[in-house]
């Protein structure tokens, strides 16, 4: 029986790592003119309690650790397996699936998991030699794969739901019209229903304080913009991050001083989305301290990797800025989308979900 099976995404971060060691270098984004090629010097992988090394050097891959007997094999071998894998990654749309033919190589590398913790942002670290610098650096990225489903920046739970106060008061009957509205477009409906109404949304708070605190460390009116900017995905056709910011700007709901043309809400924006890329989670609470100190690696559809460095900081704000967009998780999972008459308030939740533009 296989012991290796995950989805197209989990398959990625394992073809990321034999990519990676055949190939021995980071290679920049499309949009990184600063970014030189990083020679790759060492991956390093946890596998349970155990550490191992893998060492690039004359086109041989040391690995080391775990107690283990030190193995070297030819970079060619893993270009060969990683090839195997993306075949298989194309080849398999949906669910789970094993590839039995190459997991006696993968097991034989230590590789007995496909996927890293979901309690870090990073799942891989590099140690890579920085060209301009003459330095080493020992850099954790976090891995995004073109390959399935457009990935997620931030995933939907109860702690990204953003709670407004809807005023002045409905009567029961048109509390019940309204949330009984099922079409495809409920939700966006139902906004439309309350606002003919004449009723306001105003932003009151996250559902849970820890994401609200983590907002306002970012910054003291993040929470009340972000709370804008769902409002105003869910009440329009806009998704993509970069066209929310825009409106936002034109409209300035925060009443900026604008006589001087500041960038408020671009600004703003691309802080929380690179926060959130290198650290921040929704419902843990946040010091600031980044995760992924190397930023992202990107497999694109025809199977090269780019890394997108956190370094380079205007390029990576504006990487996130344009590849981002907003999208609707499951309403009943996460429970928003309905009125919720709460003795004499009248409350509206709406959730935030941030994924990947393919």
């Amino acid at each position: 029986m296989s012991k290796l099976s995950g989805n197209r995404g989990e398959w990625s971060e394992i073809y990321v790592l034999l990519k990676l060691l055949g190939d021995g270098v980071l290679r920049p984004g499309i949009r990184d003119k600063e970014q030189s090629v990083y020679p790759l010097l060492k991956v390093f992988r946890k596998e349970g309690v155990h550490n191992f090394e893998y060492r690039i050097e004359e086109g041989c891959v040391h690995i080391r650790g775990g107690g283990a007997a030190p193995l070297s094999l030819p970079c060619e071998c893993f270009c060969r397996y990683a090839d195997r894998v993306l075949k298989a990654i194309k080849e398999n749309l949906s669910g789970n699936f094993s590839l039995p033919d190459i997991e006696e190589f993968l097991l034989g590398i230590h590789c007995r998991t496909l996927k890293a913790k979901s309690s870090s942002k990073t799942d891989i670290f590099l140690e890579v030699h920085d060209p301009k610098t003459q330095q080493q650096l020992l850099l954790g990225f976090s891995i995004k794969s073109q390959l399935g489903s457009p990935s997620t920046l931030l995933n939907a739970s109860k702690a990204t739901n953003f709670i407004y106060e809807v005023s002045p008061q409905l009567c029961e009957r048109d509390i019940m019209d309204i949330n009984s509205i099922s079409s495809r477009n409920k939700i966006k409906e139902r906004i439309e229903r309350v606002l003919l109404a004449q009723c306001n949304f105003k932003f009151s708070r996250t559902e849970q304080s820890v994401f609200f605190n983590n907002l306002t460390l970012i910054d003291s009116l993040l929470p009340h913009i972000i709370a804008q900017m769902v409002l105003l995905y869910f009440r329009t056709d806009l998704s993509s991050v970069m066209d929310l910011a825009q409106v936002l700007a034109k409209d300035n709901p925060m009443s900026f001083d604008n006589s001087h043309r500041h960038g408020y809400y671009h600004y703003k924006i691309k802080r929380f989305l690179t926060d959130v890329a290198l650290g921040m989670m929704p419902s843990q609470v946040w010091s600031g301290a980044y995760d992924a100190t190397g930023g992202y690696l990107v497999v694109k559809k025809d199977g090269s990797i780019e890394c997108h460095h956190s370094y380079s900081k205007n390029t990576f704000e504006e990487y996130l800025l344009h590849t981002t967009k907003l999208d609707t998780a499951s309403s009943s999972r996460h429970n928003f989308g309905e009125l919720l008459p709460i003795g004499d308030r009248l409350l509206f939740k709406l959730n935030l979900q941030i994924r990947f533009l393919q």
